[in-house]
């Protein structure tokens, strides 16, 4: 179960850099990282027309993004329960 967690975990850092990039690569109207790369205000990073299929990828990316924060979240509070369960009893051998 912790491997899979950990898994999860490594998942949700690709995910973060992934949009980070999809994002910093669309034009913006004040022409902020698109000017790094060459562009300037009438062309884009992969052409003319990628600028709604960006969008549309965007909101995906933030879309998974949001349920796999809540999923982790959940599932960290869950291992954080188990562990403060599974002390005490140790404890308590260890009197007896």
């Amino acid at each position: 179960m912790t491997f899979l967690y950990y898994l999860f975990l490594f998942l949700f850092m690709f995910l973060c850099v992934l949009t980070i990039t999809v994002i910093l690569s669309q034009e913006s109207k004040s022409m902020g990282l698109g000017s790094a790369f060459g562009g300037d205000a009438s062309s884009s990073l992969f052409g003319t027309s990628t600028a709604d299929v960006l969008k549309k990828f965007t909101t995906y990316l933030i879309t998974i993004f949001m349920i796999s924060c809540v999923v982790l979240s959940l599932w960290s509070s869950g291992l954080g329960r188990a562990k403060e369960k599974a002390i005490p009893t140790v404890i308590e051998e260890v009197q007896k």
